[in-house]
Order: C-alpha cells, then sequence, then structure tokens
C-alpha cells in the first residue's frame, strides 16, 4: 500500500532535532477527532482466543478482504471491520546482549476471527531512545503492513499515540503515513498527568491523562488519553492500567472506548495479545 505521507516517514539517519521536528510534523497532520465508521460494538471481541496449544489458524490469509462465514455480521448487515494488531519481538547479536534485527508482526481480526497474519524481519539502525520509538520500529512496522494482504479499518499499536512528548507516538505516525485510524496501547505511561490515582482500580476503570509540562504541543490540561483498567485480581489488585491514546482519526475517548470492546478478559486488547504471541512465533522461526 503506497503511503499517504511518505515525506513524514521515519528516517532513523536524522538528528535528534531532526527527529523532533519530524514528529511536530507528524502531529500537525494527525487528526484527533472521530473520523472513521467505526464502533465498539462492530469492533468488539466477544471471547478470547486460547493460545494454549499456539495461535489460532487464520481462516482465509488469501481472501482477507473477503466475506467469510461465520465471522459475524454488524447490526446494518455490513462486513465486521478489520482490526490489526501490531507488535514486535527482537533478535540479537551474536553474543546476545544488543538487538539487531525487529521482528514485526501483525494479526488481522474481523468479526473477533483471526482472517491473517504477516510478519517482516529487518535490521534495527539506532537504539532505543523515549519519545523516539517510530523512527526504531516505525520502518519494521510499515514492512509487516505491506505483507498484510488485508485493508486494515483499525490499527492497534503496542506502544503510544498522543501521549507523547510532541503528540506523535509510534500509533501517530504510523497512523499517519497509512492514513488509517490508529490507536495506541502502552503499558507505562510516558507523559502526562492523570486526573485520579491509577492505584488498584477495578476493571473497566478509566480517567483522562492530561498534557502537562511534558506536552509542549498541547495546551495545558488537554486530555491526549485515558489510563484503563482492562482486568484486576479480584482479591489482589495488582494489575496496573494500560494507556490508551488516539493515534490519526480517533478521539481520545473514542480510542479508549473501542479498546475496551478489544478486551476479551485479558489485559491486553485481543488484536495486540495475539500480535504479541505471534511476533514470538515469528522470532523463533527467524533464529
Amino acid at each position: 500500500m503506497d503511503l499517504a505521507r511518505p515525506d513524514l516517514r521515519p528516517d532513523p539517519s536524522l538528528s535528534t532535532a531532526e527527529m523532533e521536528t519530524l514528529q511536530r510534523e507528524i502531529a500537525a497532520a494527525a487528526t484527533f477527532e472521530d473520523d472513521h465508521a467505526l464502533s465498539p460494538a462492530a469492533v468488539a471481541v466477544e471471547e478470547a482466543a486460547s493460545l494454549a496449544d499456539g495461535l489460532p489458524p487464520a481462516r482465509g490469509d488469501a481472501v482477507a478482504n473477503e466475506t467469510l462465514p461465520g465471522t459475524g455480521d454488524t447490526e446494518d448487515g455490513t462486513d465486521p471491520p478489520t482490526v490489526v494488531g501490531v507488535d514486535q519481538a527482537f533478535l540479537t547479536d551474536r553474543e546476545g546482549d544488543r538487538p539487531d534485527a525487529a521482528v514485526s508482526a501483525v494479526v488481522a481480526l474481523r468479526g473477533g476471527t483471526v482472517v491473517e497474519y504477516a510478519s517482516a524481519t529487518t535490521p534495527l539502525s539506532i537504539p532505543y531512545v523515549p519519545g523516539l520509538l517510530a523512527f526504531r520500529e516505525g520502518e519494521p512496522i510499515l514492512a509487516a503492513l505491506d505483507a498484510l494482504d488485508a485493508d486494515p479499518d483499525l490499527l492497534v499499536c503496542d506502544g503510544s499515540g498522543r501521549i507523547h512528548f510532541r503528540e506523535a507516538g509510534l500509533a501517530t505516525h504510523v497512523g499517519v503515513l497509512r492514513d488509517v485510524p490508529s490507536v495506541g496501547v502502552a503499558k507505562s505511561l510516558l507523559c502526562g498527568e492523570p486526573d485520579e490515582s491509577t492505584d488498584e482500580r477495578p476493571a473497566g476503570w478509566r480517567t483522562p491523562i492530561r498534557a502537562d509540562d511534558a506536552v509542549p504541543t498541547a495546551e495545558p490540561g488537554t486530555v491526549i488519553g485515558h489510563a484503563f483498567q482492562s482486568r484486576q485480581y479480584p482479591n489482589s489488585k495488582r494489575v496496573n492500567p494500560l494507556y490508551v491514546s488516539p493515534g490519526h482519526r480517533v478521539s481520545a475517548e473514542t480510542a479508549v472506548d473501542l479498546v475496551a470492546a478489544l478486551c476479551a478478559g485479558y489485559k491486553l486488547p485481543e488484536p495486540t495479545r495475539l500480535a504479541d504471541a505471534h511476533a514470538d512465533r515469528a522470532k523463533r522461526d527467524a533464529e
């Protein structure tokens, strides 16, 4: 698929200052309002796949854009949207102490059913720098998406979107490049301030994350995402919340509603939970 904004492609050869300038351009090009026909009910996953015997088989890798019986239609009779989870694993060098390649994995689901897996293994050219993740992992992810036959209606990325120092996290960068609605689902808070303490919250709880001094590109107090408690243990509330933010063409409120609908009893939403397992499988195959 051709990129909507090839001029904004993440170039790891840029200087840090140039990368940050490019991210400001990404944020300016991003839409943090709803520009899609998605609904939580349309993307909802009713039952999580069991991984006890490995990943579930894909139903129709070569025909992922055609109607598949059994995937369940939406209320208006249309096919369910294609939701693509994105995650990565890493191959280390011969000494085993430094990642030198990324194994990017994408999993396409429709109606809660896996329709396609794809992956790509590409070299890593720069180390991890907080806030510059897209320049390390963006190209590997684009390669994996290029290997996918399905056309995503929604990208769910393991990483931040608008919850970012320049409002241009991985989910925003990839979403703008492909001009596809996207959300970021991070396991830790990169920046911003939650309205309430996130400690020991029950499943389903959420609170806004607002821009603070670490996000100078947004007006102070702007809601840039949510902390969302996707699951919890009833007798020992030890599970930390997810940090959900819009990537592109999705509002902060809708982003967390979509992620909540995609969680099916596990902490991670089903698309990234399966993408994580697929990344591990692809890594084993590549070793």
